[in-house]
């Protein structure tokens, strides 16, 4: 008994913070204290009542910028964990349900791309597309592929033989009504967990790259472009990335809450 609600508390604290900090995100793209692009004369001034996380080297209040660069950042993510989960389950779920030359083929395939650092394989995509919110998007969404094929592809291969897929087969169901209705929903436990940590990491992603410079661009402000800008002013104005890392830390804690949750919670109900 004591170890479900220590389940549960995993499960709420992850959802409720979760869902605090995306309330105060979506908030912020209709209503900001300051125009998060005003400039005024109230340059690198430390957190007050007036401005809550101070004011950049423009005077431009942090707290603003914060709340509308977080909506990139969360969009960015978001659109990289469908991307990556949508085609990699396809890829996972045919492959792991007919097996044979097909899935040893892309299995090396996959090999070959995880074998390369998550961050370096984004940085060559980006390197042919361009940089900008949009190729991002589209290179961590591809870099995050194999991950969710492997993950998929492990769960479909385990109940490929199991009596009720096979029961399946004999009452003429088609594979496509196999893997979407019959074997999908018992991958729905190892599928969101890995989502949870696929979020997680294209938030670091989408921060690291924005931060080196090759990520969203101006006009568009994201998490990781606000911590490239606070790095010329660490010692000026240290609030500036003190912010926005706890920031981004609360989001990740949040979310990774949320999946140790419900790994417990499978562990608890297996």
């Amino acid at each position: 008994m004591k170890k479900k609600v220590r389940i549960n508390g995993y499960l709420a604290a992850g959802l409720i913070l979760t869902a605090v900090i995306i309330l105060w995100i979506v908030v912020g793209q209709f209503y900001t204290p300051y125009d998060p692009t005003k400039m005024s004369m109230d340059k690198l001034q430390g957190p007050t009542l007036a401005h809550l996380f101070g004011t950049d080297r423009f005077g431009r209040d942090i707290f603003s910028r914060v709340m509308r660069g977080s909506w990139t950042t969360l969009v960015i993510a978001v659109s990289t964990v469908a991307i990556g989960c949508v085609v990699g389950t396809i890829i996972g779920a045919v492959t792991g349900y007919f097996g044979g030359a097909a899935d040893e083929a892309l299995m090396r395939i996959n090999d070959a791309l995880t074998a390369f650092p998550s961050i370096l394989l984004a940085l060559v995509i980006i390197s042919f597309l361009g940089p900008g919110k949009y190729n991002v998007t589209v290179a961590l969404g591809i870099v995050f592929i194999p991950s969710f094929a492997r993950v998929t592809r492990t769960a479909f291969a385990a109940q490929r033989d199991v009596n009720y897929i096979t029961s399946a087969r004999l009452m003429g169901a088609s594979w496509i009504r196999i893997l979407v209705v019959h074997m999908l929903p018992n991958t729905i436990n190892v599928l969101l967990p890995a989502v949870t940590i696929g979020f997680n990491n294209a938030v670091l992603a989408e921060a690291s790259m924005s931060f080196l410079g090759i990520g969203v661009n101006p006009p568009d402000v994201s998490m990781g472009y606000m911590l490239s800008e606070a790095q010329g002013m660490i010692k000026a104005a240290p609030w500036y990335a003190i912010s926005v890392g706890i920031m981004i830390a609360l989001l990740i804690f949040g979310v990774g809450l949320i999946g140790e949750g419900m790994q417990r919670l499978d562990k608890e109900v297996g």
